[in-house]
């Protein structure tokens, strides 16, 4: 079976129309990941296998995981600015 498969790259760049990658990782080996659980119901077994993975197969030094108290709403600034400060990466993704 042979056909095209059609792949949308889900960023937005910005209104002046250049994108921020940010800081980008060579590696995680040895790095804090933190989670942002978004409260659907399937989002926090996604993250303890990705955690448990990342930490045995690539060498993540620890997993911080957080919630937010709705899918609809976002993270509470406390969050946001705790994983900011103690973690390198941040994840964070829908569980349906």
């Amino acid at each position: 079976m042979s056909g095209t498969i059609l792949v949308f790259d889900p960023t937005a760049s910005s209104s002046s129309g250049s994108r921020s990658t940010g800081h980008r990782l060579g590696h995680v080996g040895g790095t804090t990941v933190g989670f942002i659980d978004n409260a659907k119901p399937n989002f926090g077994h996604l993250v303890d296998d990705l955690a448990e993975i990342l930490v045995q197969r690539y060498g993540v030094k620890s997993v911080i995981k957080r919630a937010k108290r709705g899918p609809s709403m976002p993270a509470a600034a406390s969050v946001v600015d705790e994983l900011a400060q103690q973690c390198d990466l941040v994840i964070t993704g829908s569980g349906d």
